[in-house]
């Protein structure tokens, strides 16, 4: 099954020493392969991101954000994108810094509707 990520909001539900948190909603919009959106809440005060769908339930991403105390951060990951029980998209990412320490993490991702 192929999937599209078009107007669909998602919440995180796990995210391994990340900034984003339950108070963090991503906004994703896709067109043909190409992803973009938007994301704060939490510790982010605002970000960006760009990507593109590599198979029917792949995707690659670069983030960027500001974080409420003022810091740029950018990163990578890569994610799969899969259904629950009830309908709802998921995502889990395989994700690091691309500044900083470098460090990264695993998340998860539900969608909101």
């Amino acid at each position: 099954m192929r999937y599209n990520l078009d107007n669909k909001r998602f919440v995180t539900t796990h995210n391994e020493s990340g900034l984003s948190s339950a108070h963090t909603i991503f906004h994703y919009f896709q067109e043909g392969d190409t992803i973009r959106g938007s994301y704060k809440g939490g510790e982010v005060k605002t970000g960006v991101l760009v990507g593109k769908q590599t198979a029917p339930n792949q995707i690659v991403l670069r983030f960027q954000c500001i974080t409420q105390a003022g810091i740029l951060m950018s990163g990578q990951s890569e994610g799969t994108i899969g259904q629950n029980g009830a309908g709802l998209l998921t995502l889990e990412f395989s994700w690091r810094w691309l500044d900083g320490d470098q460090s990264g993490g695993i998340s998860h991702y539900i969608e909101i509707v």
